[in-house]
């Protein structure tokens, strides 16, 4: 028989073949019903008993690859990541020097300025400590005294005058 013919038979020939198939199977298939059911129950005993020798047989296995080869996998891993990483620019020097030179200049005129600062306030003070001493031991009288440096509030007094080469005053 060839096998186009099957295919050009009518479908109700189809339908009842297989009903008179599986008319002679079904009491075959009563009798290996109970063997599946036992076969089945034994397998899935001995897929458990393979599992729990299993289990510590797959943790051995992994504390093994944590403690020997991963370190070399990651190192080789790391390597690799540096090969593939493109070369970074260089940075600039220009700039370093150029940030290191305006520190410097700021600190350098920082202390200028704290050098003056003190300068101006030591001369004050040693003129102040001169003036107390000259007041002590010699006193002038009013008209005749010359005002300290920076406290002249506006005012001549007739020394200053004859001092500048104007004329004195007599009353």
């Amino acid at each position: 028989m060839n096998p186009n013919t099957v295919h050009h038979r009518p479908p109700t020939a189809l339908t009842s073949a297989w009903r008179r198939a599986a008319a002679r199977l079904q009491p075959a298939a009563g009798q290996v019903k109970p063997l599946a059911q036992t076969a089945r129950t034994a397998a899935r005993h001995q897929a458990d008993k393979t599992r729990a020798w299993a289990a510590p047989q797959v943790e051995r296995a992994g504390q093994v690859l944590q403690h020997s080869i991963a370190p070399k996998a990651s190192s080789l891993l790391s390597a690799a990541a540096d090969h593939v990483d493109p070369a970074r620019p260089r940075r600039r020097r220009r700039r370093v020097l150029a940030g290191a030179s305006a520190v410097a200049a700021a600190a350098a005129f920082a202390a200028a300025v704290r050098s003056r600062l003190k300068a101006g306030a030591s001369k004050a003070t040693e003129a102040a400590e001169a003036g107390d001493a000259a007041s002590g031991t010699e006193t002038a009288p009013e008209s005749e005294t010359t005002p300290v440096a920076g406290t002249d509030n506006g005012q001549r007094s007739p020394a200053s005058d004859v001092r500048d080469g104007g004329a004195a005053r007599t009353s």
